[in-house]
């Protein structure tokens, strides 16, 4: 009798377990796809404020939207109003109450302790991101002109041979970092990399000088649109480069 009764419950269980997996599979449940406002979102530049201190977010000449398939507008967005204005505000607090709040930023470089990480990232970070923002442009301005062009033709034979090196710079720079054309303390045009957010204002740079063009290696920069396509990223860097600016900045590299 005992056997029966076992027999007739494990059969009743196993019937349960049969009905629930079964209805498990068979069981169907909608759920509503996201708008596409939902999706995403893209704010303007002005409305990103930084938090009062030594230096301000520049402001962008241009909208999030502007550079199409080069840049996404998420990734611009998220470059510009969270990592540029978070290395602003934390460069702001690491100096508020120091010697160093109230001088240029270049004397700051000169002054800084490469041991303090804080403010050696985020001077580094406030400073990079500032210039890059300022030397891309949504129209391609093709190649530099005027001095700035005879100065590159000097130093590295011709505009192609510059490209190559810059393109090579950057995409041998091992993880995140920056990939710079800068004048050195003789004049002269040199290509460089550096780690993270240093560049060659900082003390102990393998080449030093004044950083007129910057290319950002972060993947915050370009991994939305590109993953792990970072040479097509620096390829059509050279379509956005704004070489007037970059002009400007060589003028007045010069002259110091």
């Amino acid at each position: 009798m005992k056997k029966i009764v076992v027999l007739l419950f494990c059969s009743l269980f196993a019937f349960s377990i049969g009905s629930c997996k079964r209805k498990k599979y068979t069981e169907v449940v909608e759920v509503p796809l996201p708008t596409a406002e939902e999706k995403m979102t893209i704010g303007i530049p002005e409305d990103v404020k930084a938090e009062a201190g030594a230096f301000e977010i520049a402001k962008l000449a241009y909208s999030y939207d502007v550079f199409a398939t080069k840049i996404d507008p998420l990734t611009m967005e998220m470059h510009y109003s969270k990592h540029y204005l978070t290395y602003t505000n934390n460069l702001n607090k690491a100096l508020a109450g120091t010697e160093l709040e109230n001088i240029p930023i270049e004397d700051i470089f000169k002054k800084l302790d490469m041991t303090n990480a804080d403010l050696r990232n985020n001077l580094g970070g406030y400073f990079n991101h500032t210039l890059y923002f300022d030397i891309i442009t949504p129209k391609d301005s093709g190649k530099p002109s005027d001095t700035l062009s005879s100065a590159i033709d000097k130093d590295f034979g011709s505009f192609e041979n510059f490209k190559t090196s810059f393109s090579d710079t950057a995409t041998k720079q091992f993880g995140s970092g920056w990939a710079w054309l800068v004048v050195d303390k003789s004049g002269k045009l040199q290509v460089t990399s550096t780690p993270n957010q240093d560049n060659p204002l900082m003390p102990r740079m393998e080449i030093a000088g004044t950083p007129i063009l910057g290319l950002d290696l972060w993947e915050h920069a370009y991994y939305l649109g590109y993953q792990y396509k970072r040479k097509n990223y620096i390829d059509n860097f050279f379509t956005i480069i704004n070489w007037k600016k970059v002009s400007e900045r060589y003028e007045d590299a010069i002259k110091k």
